[in-house]
């Protein structure tokens, strides 16, 4: 691979400095570098420089994203929709393969070159969604790194047979595997994560519960979910979706969850949705908890909100969480960056000498502005790659 310089950008908003890249990854940071007789020389013009934005909770699999409009007229409870995604995506053939292709490229344009996605697993649908995503995953795998979740999103229990899905997913090459509210959906939260932390021991894979359960429904299966990953040294190796109900109990309940969340290495993805309580994000980090953003899913039959802009999704969080200092600002970026790339595990990650050439670069005085005003991603480069100009893929991996 060609060495790339690019040349008077501001590493987070720090001081001017020219970047050396070579074989994918950052070879040299410093002020008027010597470029190699080889190198694509690219003139940064003062822009801001980012590491790749990391999406830490997404669906590829389930997206519409550049179909025709869908009507939704579901209903307002958590198993209405399940149900009528389920049916939909059985009744119209809806292609994995093809919409989680092109929301991962959209993805990309917008400078996200790392992201987890939850892929449904169930027994109508079978392997079909994970095979589909599978092969986005190899298609930019040297331009993107998805991990994979294999995910039960009509429950563990209620449908037989879904164990040995999860099992066989895990053996199919997923990365990570999913779980779903134990009390609410499988009701018998016990025998549910047994057996989920029992497949994932077997595997020895990571776990991601998405947590919808509020209140003390949903501390009682967090607290059931702690005591399994301590008893079975998962340390570092799980976690929490949503978890709303630590935004619904009361403050020394909270805290005496998060303080075990932290000691056991227990990350929290949070979407900032305003329609729900939502974990308190700097009381989060103040105890040690490791919280990352996601978008969750984007324009599928649950909803049809949502874009592939991980600046976008830093924003809400902002708002959300009424963050308006430019240091608050800079939390929120970093839900979608270094603790975004450290709660998923991603490794080689940010813009020091060694690591992955994943940056993005943006015309804003400051991280904080660049969050407020979401600006044009001037340049996107992957793995030592340029892959994208002023949000838009080149040819070649737009015909990927």
């Amino acid at each position: 691979m060609p060495s790339l310089m690019i040349r008077n950008v501001r590493p987070l908003g720090a001081a001017p400095v020219d970047v050396r890249v070579q074989d994918g990854r950052i070879a040299e940071l410093g002020a008027a570098l010597a470029a190699p007789a080889d190198a694509a020389v690219e003139d940064g013009r003062g822009a801001l420089l980012l590491p790749g934005l990391v999406e830490g909770h997404t669906h590829l699999d389930k997206t519409m994203w550049g179909l025709d409009w869908y009507r939704n007229e579901v209903g307002t409870n958590l198993i209405d929709k399940i149900e009528n995604e389920r049916a939909f995506r059985h009744a119209s053939g809806h292609d994995a393969a093809a919409q989680s292709l092109v929301l991962a490229k959209a993805f990309l344009a917008l400078g996200t070159t790392r992201l987890r996605t939850h892929v449904d697993v169930d027994t109508q649908a079978g392997l079909r969604h994970l095979e589909g995503t599978l092969r986005t995953r190899e298609t930019l795998r040297d331009l993107q790194q998805i991990q994979i979740v294999a995910f039960p999103q009509s429950g563990l229990l209620a449908r037989p047979g879904t164990a040995e899905l999860l099992d066989r997913s895990l053996a199919a090459g997923a990365d990570v595997l999913g779980g779903l509210d134990p009390c609410a959906i499988d009701g018998d939260p016990v025998k549910s994560l047994d057996l989920l932390f029992d497949i994932a021991h077997r595997h020895q894979r990571a776990i991601d519960i998405h947590l919808h359960e509020p209140g003390a429904m949903g501390a009682f299966s967090l607290d059931l979910i702690l005591q399994r990953t301590e008893a079975l040294g998962m340390r570092g190796r799980v976690a929490i979706s949503h978890g709303f109900c630590l935004g619904d109990v009361s403050e020394r309940e909270r805290d005496a969850l998060l303080a075990r969340m932290a000691k056991l290495g227990v990350v929290l993805i949070t979407s900032a949705p305003p329609s729900r309580n939502v974990p308190p994000l700097l009381a989060c980090r103040q105890a040690g908890v490791t919280v990352l953003g996601g978008n969750d899913g984007i324009r599928d039959t649950w909803s049809p909100y949502g874009r592939p802009d991980m600046l976008e999704r830093a924003m809400i969080i902002g708002l959300r969480y009424n963050l308006r200092r430019d240091d608050e600002i800079e939390v929120a970026l970093d839900t979608v960056t270094h603790a975004g790339a450290r709660g998923c595990g991603f490794e080689a990650y940010g813009l020091g000498v060694g690591d992955r050439a994943d940056l993005v670069l943006v015309d804003a005085q400051t991280v904080a502005h660049a969050v407020a005003e979401r600006p044009v991603r001037r340049l996107v480069v992957a793995g030592g790659r340029i892959v994208a100009r002023d949000g838009v893929l080149q040819d070649d991996v737009a015909a990927l």
